[in-house]
């Protein structure tokens, strides 16, 4: 899969088929799916898996009522790791009547680049206009031709009926709070995208807020991201169509549920984080094509060039959106901004590539006596943000600041990530609160119950979750959890109660919730997504190690 960031200099082609079930493609902050400036997609989402001897994982699944001391035999492991019959293909070559015929594709031997003397032909090229009737023609003789060749399959139907019944089951995901009001997405089991529902508390009557399934109606409409005003008043969201990575931003008033006209085009690659006012929200976009010039966005397949960040006021046309940044010399950069939690700095992120670092510039938007508001109409006036990290040397993600104190996630000199602090005030003075692991990655860190913070580690190809000093980094506590993954943390600074969401091999998801309230941390399970037929209390996950 392609990275997201990659993507702003690579071809852009659409799905045009009716959306499938939803996969989640981006990470989940506090349950919300969005893109990330601050860590590489690819280290959030590559899927975690145990320990591999001649392609086999080295977990077991015994049942819950044997013990290793109860085998009458010790385990073979050259039965383990021997190789198993092939299953048969979907579609059998040789039950067609006739040669394999596949489509020939053109070489246009005319094409060829001059990279610095260097000759170098690229008679495909053709193919790179997925517009161009010959394009299309060609498509459609490899989809005719797959088809031939899968309706051979006999159990074809056979595995339908099966993979549809295993998906057939509700999914809840985590449950975040903005205001005095929680939120959450759930899928009823076959649903295409999932349901954004709202209540007033954890035992409230939930309530439909946004339904992505009724966008469009043939499916090709999707949501792409959102965000919730600190106040729960307002929720702006993005709109995806064909899985194109434009969006359209829209904003609905939550008590009521009615679509303001507000409507952002040429959104891409985008964060949404609205100002604690709820006046209005940054969010990043591209120049709107000039008049005249023939633009298809999410068929184009030239490169997206000069990014731009911007401040939109609810209520008011695109046009009047304030410019916030900009940098015309490097046309390739991307922005991505965030305001901390005191809702006092503008955080700025710059990327350029999927390399795991980026550029951080921070804006103090208490000093503004008139607010953004007197930014209207500067058109040539950006906001003064300054330069904390100048540099692509390494990446950094906010985790908390107490005014110009501020703890970042990063891997300067750390590959394996650590957490650092600065103060504002002294930039060139930084220290390390928690130091890199010798063994273990530090996989994500975020601020919960005022002085406190909830880490993630990878050791051992499998979860560690543990409480630390925000200020210190001291270890207070450390959470139990089984073998698996925490594929997400819900909580913020504010919060005494955090979500976190875990799946293994032996469950699609459980939602725990942990109270940091009490003098031991009490978790608990919240929500837990069960499967018609299986239940995970018969078997168990052992991890061994092999010398």
């Amino acid at each position: 899969m392609v990275c997201l960031k990659c993507r702003v200099n690579r071809p852009n082609f659409t799905k045009s088929s009716k959306r499938q079930p939803f996969q989640t493609k981006r990470q989940r902050k506090n349950g919300v799916t969005m893109f990330s400036f601050h860590r590489h997609p690819t280290l959030t989402h590559r899927p975690r898996l145990p320990p591999i001897i001649n392609g086999t994982p080295l977990v077991f699944f015994t049942s819950s009522n044997s013990t290793p001391t109860s085998r009458s035999k010790p385990l073979n492991l050259r039965s383990l790791f021997s190789p198993r019959p092939r299953p048969r293909p979907m579609g059998s070559l040789s039950a067609l009547n006739h040669p394999l015929q596949y489509p020939t594709a053109r070489r246009d031997v005319s094409v060829i680049d001059d990279y610095h003397g260097v000759k170098i032909a690229d008679p495909y090229r053709w193919l790179e206009d997925p517009d161009a009737e010959e394009v299309k023609e060609f498509v459609q003789e490899q989809v005719t031709l797959t088809e031939s060749v899968l309706k051979t399959c006999d159990t074809r139907e056979k595995l339908r009926e099966k993979i549809t019944k295993s998906f057939d089951h509700p999914r809840y995901y985590a449950p975040f709070k903005r205001g005095n009001k929680y939120f959450y997405f759930y899928n009823t089991g076959l649903q295409a995208q999932d349901v954004l529902y709202v209540q007033d508390c954890l035992e409230g009557e939930p309530e439909v807020l946004l339904d992505p399934n009724g966008f469009s109606k043939d499916g090709t409409v999707s949501l792409n991201t959102l965000s919730i005003s600190e106040d729960a008043k307002y929720l702006a969201y993005g709109l995806s169509t064909s899985g194109s990575d434009w969006i359209t931003i829209k904003v609905m008033h939550v008590e009521n549920k009615i679509v303001e006209a507000d409507t952002l085009n040429w959104v891409k690659f985008t964060s949404i984080s609205w100002t604690h006012d709820s006046k209005g929200f940054f969010y990043s976009r591209y120049p709107a094509p000039k008049e005249g010039e023939n633009f298809d966005a999410g068929t184009e397949t030239n490169a997206s060039l000069y990014h731009e960040l911007y401040y939109h006021f609810v209520g008011t046309e695109q046009a009047e959106d304030i410019l916030c940044w900009r940098d015309p010399e490097n046309p390739k950069y991307m922005f991505g901004a965030g305001v901390t939690d005191d809702g006092k700095y503008l955080l700025l992120y710059i990327t350029e590539s999927c390399d795991p670092v980026n550029k951080v510039y921070y804006c103090d938007m208490s000093a503004f006596s008139d607010g953004l508001e007197g930014f209207r109409g500067r058109t040539d006036d950006l906001l003064p943000f300054v330069k904390l990290i100048d540099n692509f040397d390494a990446q950094y993600q906010h985790i908390a600041n107490d005014d110009t104190v501020f703890t970042f996630l990063a891997n300067k000199d750390a590959p394996k990530y650590k957490i650092v602090r600065v103060d504002l005030k002294e930039p060139r003075s930084w220290i390390d609160v928690v130091s890199e692991s010798e063994k273990d990655v530090l996989e994500s860190a975020c601020a919960v119950n005022g002085d406190k913070m909830i880490v993630s580690y990878l050791r051992d190809v499998k979860y560690v979750l543990q409480i630390r000093d925000l200020k210190t980094g001291s270890l207070l506590h450390q959470l139990h959890i089984d073998i698996g993954s925490v594929t997400g943390i819900s909580a913020r600074r504010k919060d005494s109660i955090v979500f976190i969401s875990f799946a293994s091999f032996l469950t699609p998801g459980i939602i725990y919730q942990c109270n940091l309230d009490t003098e031991v941390p009490d978790m608990k399970i919240f929500r837990e997504i069960t499967v018609p037929g299986f239940d995970r209390t018969e078997f168990q996950v052992n991890q061994v190690f092999v010398p």
